[in-house]
């Protein structure tokens, strides 16, 4: 494990609990001298113990160890809060819904920060019916490429896994789909909010042409990648 619980959240949580030293220690079963230990950085709490302090805090043992709380007891369970996390060794990607503690090649991952779609990786999303055609304007090579596309709702995560040489696009049915992530495996994750009126256009020839005189401009604009 290549991170653990420090002394300094450990005091931090007991002083929020409004809990002395000596009342956390009666409900772990140490001397207070040992928690005072553990939050001056002198020793760590076994690791028998995470469960029970975690409880004494009324938190998970993902949280203790992130050192991030979770504020709304409804926020694990919120699509619109979503995490990725992606290894850079073998490409694995874990989709969360609240504080995770995730590891995978003896990594420890963090979550992937997601930025704005830019010019060079400029999505396209067209309605066709009850789905959203999307696409990533991007290269798909075997070094550089769009590594999945997903769409997020309130309730649902829809997720496509995408592949160097193949195409950078995907279909999701529309179900309240608020906001679509894609990831560059050189330059990360990117995000777009679904705007009404203007990316879930109704399908047809004056929609569609519409929506190939913006692309056409884009690539004039920014310039045609090959």
């Amino acid at each position: 494990m290549n991170r653990y619980i420090t002394g300094t959240t450990i005091r931090s949580l007991r002083e929020q609990k409004n809990m002395t030293q000596l009342q956390l220690a009666e409900i772990l079963g140490v001397s207070d001298k040992t928690v005072s230990k553990w939050e001056t950085a002198k020793g760590y709490p076994d690791i028998t113990l995470l469960e029970s302090i975690a409880d004494a805090f009324d938190i998970s043992v993902p949280e203790l160890i992130s050192g991030n709380q979770i504020k709304n007891s409804n926020v694990s369970a919120n699509m619109m809060r979503s995490k990725f996390y992606v290894c850079p060794v073998c490409g694995n990607v874990i989709h969360g819904m609240g504080e995770s503690v995730i590891h995978c090649h003896g990594i420890f991952l963090l979550p992937s920060e997601p930025e704005p779609s830019d010019e060079k990786h400029m999505i396209f999303i067209e309605k066709v019916e009850d789905e959203y055609y999307v696409r990533v304007d991007h290269d798909m090579t075997k070094t550089h490429y769009i590594s999945f596309i997903a769409a997020a709702s309130s309730n649902r995560m829809q997720m496509v896994k995408l592949y160097p040489e193949g195409n950078a696009e995907a279909r999701f049915k529309i179900n309240g789909v608020r906001k679509l992530y894609f990831y560059c495996n050189r330059d990360g994750l990117f995000c777009q909010d679904i705007v009404k009126g203007v990316d879930d256009k109704e399908s047809g020839y004056d929609d569609s042409q519409e929506r190939r005189e913006l692309e056409k401009a884009a690539d004039m604009l920014f310039g045609k990648k090959h």
